[in-house]
């Protein structure tokens, strides 16, 4: 597996490391040993998310502390505008984000280090994702930043054509924002 450390503290790109032979094509998606000077967790649950129409937008999602989560987000069909957003108020790329196309072709995954808000929006229909978790989902420390707050300043490829209720209410960020 290949680490590509992002601009954004503690965040990383994955690219795995195909073997391929007349059969076909074999790569590590995870591996403890391989990921252990970037991720010093467990897995608590893999998540799979399938999403019908290009332009819905999920995020951006984060769990408060002390519920905050690691997570690695790999595309298995379609592809996506992935991006984060550093949430911790001591980093020095606190409410800078980053954004990477991730999809079944470039078979890049993203490492998404606690305190980091998350979200993506499909850049095509069908659009498959899996999810890897540290930590369980816990519905009182659920939180998220809306995607059109100024404060953030992104740029979505395209307009969003689906998003929950719940992640289009998410409120704007204001000055007793202190982060994770």
């Amino acid at each position: 597996m290949i680490l590509k450390e992002l601009s954004l503290k503690d965040s990383f790109i994955i690219e795995p490391e195909p073997f391929r032979d007349n059969r076909g094509e074999f790569s590590r998606i995870f591996c403890k040993e391989e990921l252990k000077d970037i991720f010093d967790g467990n897995i608590a649950q893999i998540n799979h998310s399938i999403t019908d129409k290009k332009g819905t937008f999920r995020g951006f999602h984060y769990q408060k502390q002390p519920f905050g989560e690691i997570k690695i987000v790999k595309v298995i069909k379609g592809s996506i505008i992935d991006i984060i957003v550093d949430i911790r108020e001591d980093s020095p790329t606190f409410l800078q984000h980053h954004s990477e196309i991730l999809s079944s072709e470039n078979r890049k995954m993203i490492f998404i280090p606690k305190g980091f808000a998350h979200g993506f929006q499909t850049l095509q229909d069908d659009t498959e994702l899996i999810y890897f978790h540290s930590e369980f989902f816990n519905k009182s420390a659920d939180s998220g930043l809306n995607y059109r707050d100024r404060n953030l300043n992104i740029k979505l490829p395209l307009s969003v054509s689906n998003i929950s209720e719940k992640d289009n209410n998410f409120s704007f960020i204001d000055k007793k924002f202190k982060g994770y």
